[in-house]
């Protein structure tokens, strides 16, 4: 399972004093034992865990702009780190060229067609707010 892997991909960073990628793994390591206890029920995914993962990189870019906005580059170029480091256990998401391509080809085009068809059979594989904009504008 993809945790797994994040929870050894900490231990190793732990073992390399690697403050940025500790800080980082422990966050998402975290937001998934909260997924765990929240009662939810069911078992959790990989592709819960991606959810967690991009989510995570979204609040650490938007971060990051805040520290380079305010002049404070070394709080930047370190939340800079933590998102590579979330990224690295990211799936390759799709190109705008092929979401406008999979809209092209569906037989429903309203937006919350799309939405749905997306969730159903790309969840973890693009980027949501992308499909949206995509949707509105095709």
């Amino acid at each position: 399972m993809l945790i797994d892997e994040i929870k050894k991909a900490n231990l190793l960073a732990m073992k390399e004093h690697n403050a940025d990628k500790r800080a980082a793994y422990s966050m998402v390591i975290s937001r998934y034992q909260t997924l765990l206890t929240s009662g939810k029920g069911g078992e959790i995914k990989d592709e819960d865990v991606i959810a967690i993962l991009m989510k995570f990189a979204k609040e650490l870019e938007e971060e990051a702009e805040g520290y380079r906005s305010a002049g404070r580059e070394e709080s930047y170029r370190s939340t800079l780190a933590q998102k590579e480091a979330v990224a690295a256990f990211l799936p390759k998401l799709l190109s705008e060229g092929e979401i406008k391509a999979i809209i092209a080809g569906l037989e429903d085009k309203s937006i919350p067609s799309v939405m749905k068809y997306f969730k159903a059979n790309y969840a973890g594989k693009c980027d949501m707010s992308l499909v949206s904009k995509l949707a509105r504008g095709a």
